[in-house]
């Protein structure tokens, strides 16, 4: 019997392997999949330079993350199929997790899979495709969730040294989770008071809850602890740089319009509205269904806990919505394995989103390497600045940084004036007086453009260089601008419409 369970178990992560794979190949390669990774890929390798996040190239995101890509950019390569095919191996495990939980809350075999590959379906439709840090510490928060659902046992049982330790270990795994991006917080603090209360129904006294609650809060807080504990020890310098970064900038970001942040929202409702009617069905359920029991209240409460999460970021990009694709296909799986008809509905009704999504997405791969190739061809051993466009840029034409500030958002958004610590339109100033040999931007057009910084960049462009290459992306053009003074060296490309002369 445990023979079966036991090679069950690993067919069941072999399918799951598989249909991740069949998922995500499409993307297999691509560079260009989303200008987060594409940034993250770059800071990975240049902290294998010795760049450090937050003094030397600067963002937000915890420093978990970076060394997750410094780490993938040890593996062969230029790093863009390594970090793909690692995000594919975390997005199967991360299912194989959901699969496990389902079962644990008592769904049928097919409803648990159903679950797990609904996971897998709705990752790439909330632009997961790639390697977002929800589809790295999706697993980490699904590991903890998964342990979560054994404490009714683990309490009825009396077993408080088994409360004690699958605590830690949770809180644990919801530390490393808040070290690749700090939304999950809320999240690991939900599994600790899960525990705390499954420990005093265990037989737990005030003093082994109070001194639970202090180990587990530590083993939360250590991956944290440790990364501040490094910046501390490098000077305080490098302290405030990250402290800056991590804590007091994201509270002075001014935000996107109220109709952006709107039409967003309905469009992360809209994308996930068969998972949660799924979801609703359960509910309703749950009681006629035998699902009613304390495993489905923390199923549950996680998804409670990740949609407080979600709501607490406010731009509500599709993307950040990954964090309730786990919980929310969890809490389905009852549904999706008692009713053949709603299993149907929900997996035809991604597929079908999944195929019409596959077949309008832009191809933009190739043009975003020819790009990259004439900033090579022409920079020689300067740095060229990549002022609107893709960051990978950079790492594909195995170019120098003009600035720490390299992700486009933080000098030409207006969502990021004021919150980075620097006058931007200074910056910039600074940048195009370096006189930098090539400029990449676009023809895109917003309405959230930094005006002090975009008006310096243009009119630098127009006294200073002239427009050499053009390429599609997506709706608008990947623009190439070379420094008048210089030769313009063309590399072969088949991909890219080529100018001469200054632009009109």
């Amino acid at each position: 019997m445990l023979l079966q369970s036991f090679t069950s178990r690993w067919k069941t992560a072999i399918l799951l392997l598989f249909v991740a794979v069949a998922l995500r190949m499409w993307d297999f390669g691509n560079p260009v999949i989303h200008v987060d990774e594409q940034f993250y890929l770059l800071v990975g390798d240049r902290m294998l330079h010795g760049d450090l996040p937050y003094v030397d190239i600067w963002d937000r995101k915890p420093i978990g993350l970076f060394l997750l890509f410094a780490g993938i950019r040890l593996l062969p390569g230029d790093g863009i199929l390594a970090y793909q095919i690692v995000a594919t191996l975390f997005a199967a495990a991360t299912a194989w997790m959901i699969d496990r939980g389902a079962l644990r809350l008592g769904a049928a075999r097919a409803g648990a899979l159903a679950a797990a590959i609904a996971y897998l379906i709705w990752l790439s439709l909330l632009n997961g495709r790639g390697g977002q840090s929800p589809v790295f510490y999706n697993l980490f928060m699904a590991a903890a969730a998964l342990l979560t659902l054994r404490l009714p046992v683990l309490a009825k049982a009396g077993a408080i040294r088994a409360v004690l330790g699958n605590g830690l270990i949770v809180c644990l795994l919801s530390g490393i989770a808040i070290q690749m991006k700090y939304t999950p917080v809320i999240e690991g603090i939900y599994f600790g008071l899960a525990h705390l209360w499954f420990l005093h129904r265990a037989g737990g006294r005030l003093p082994i809850l109070a001194g639970a609650g202090l180990a587990w809060a530590i083993a939360g807080l250590l991956p944290t602890l440790a990364a501040i504990g490094y910046y501390a020890w490098i000077g305080p310098d490098a302290l405030h740089a990250f402290w800056f970064a991590n804590v007091i900038s994201i509270a002075l970001r001014p935000g996107y319009p109220a109709d952006q942040i709107a039409m967003r929202l309905l469009g992360v409702a809209a994308q996930l509205s068969p998972l949660i009617v799924a979801a609703g069905i359960a509910w309703r359920w749950r009681r006629r269904m035998g699902f009613a029991g304390e495993g489905s209240i923390i199923a549950w409460g996680w998804l409670g806990a990740a949609l407080i999460g979600f709501l607490a970021i406010g731009t509500y990009f599709d993307h950040y919505a990954l964090p309730l694709i786990a919980p929310l296909a969890l809490v389905a799986a009852p549904a999706l394995g008692r009713s053949a008809r709603i299993m149907v509905g929900v997996l035809g009704l991604a597929l079908l989103l999944f195929v019409i999504k596959l077949a309008m997405q832009p191809r933009n791969a190739d043009g975003a390497r020819a790009v990259a190739a004439v900033v090579k061809a022409n920079s020689g051993s300067e740095c060229p600045w990549v002022a609107i466009g893709d960051t990978i840029t950079y790492r594909l034409a195995d170019a120098c940084l003009p600035t720490p500030y390299v992700f486009p958002n933080l000098l030409i958004y207006s969502t990021e004036q004021g919150a980075i610590g620097i006058d931007e339109a200074g910056e910039v100033r600074r940048i195009v007086a370096a006189r930098p040999p090539v400029i990449v931007t676009s023809s895109r057009s917003l309405n959230i453009w930094n005006r002090a910084s975009f008006s310096v960049a243009k009119s630098a462009l127009r006294a200073d260089y002239r427009l050499v290459f053009s390429t599609p992306h997506d709706n608008y053009r990947s623009l190439v601008y070379l420094r008048r003074d210089l030769p313009f060296r063309n590399p072969a490309s088949n991909h890219a419409t080529v100018r001469r002369g200054a632009p009109e």
